[in-house]
């Protein structure tokens, strides 16, 4: 298993607890996609579900890099898990990183491991998934 850490300057203002309740809750209305994204340069597709994640959290970057690490894993899985958990401020002094995002093979096997010192995403965790080169929400799947 690797484990690579990333600097991410933080120059974002942070949400409100109610654009990231609002945020949530959008989350929650997602049910399969009707139409599939792709990013040209990678080929990945996503669904409607992560095309408003994306846009609400300005978190495009989340799409890119796991879209980046999830496909050079598909040798290891053909579903993958993609978790990114805010730590605690205890957890941020031991690791030495603000957040983590884990892929695994969905039975609780880790493929990757990846620290950010820093983010800007606004939400404290979230789960993915990433089957058949198309990254969507648990509820899309």
């Amino acid at each position: 298993m690797k484990s690579k850490i990333h600097e991410h300057q933080n120059k974002y203002e942070p949400m409100g607890k109610t654009q990231i309740d609002e945020i949530k809750e959008g989350l929650q209305h997602f049910h399969g996609t009707e139409m599939l994204y792709k990013i040209p340069l990678l080929g990945t597709h996503f669904t409607d579900g992560i095309k408003y994640l994306a846009d609400m959290a300005a978190c495009f970057w989340l799409i890119t890099d796991t879209s980046v690490i999830a496909k050079s894993l598909r040798s290891k899985s053909e579903f993958i898990t993609i978790d990114f958990k805010r730590l605690s401020k205890e957890q941020q002094e031991v690791e030495g990183y603000e957040a983590e995002i884990v892929y695994s093979d969905g039975n609780d096997i880790v493929l990757e491991r990846q620290g950010y010192r820093a983010t800007d995403f606004p939400l404290d965790d979230l789960r993915l998934f990433f089957v058949h080169g198309t990254l969507m929400l648990p509820n899309e799947y």
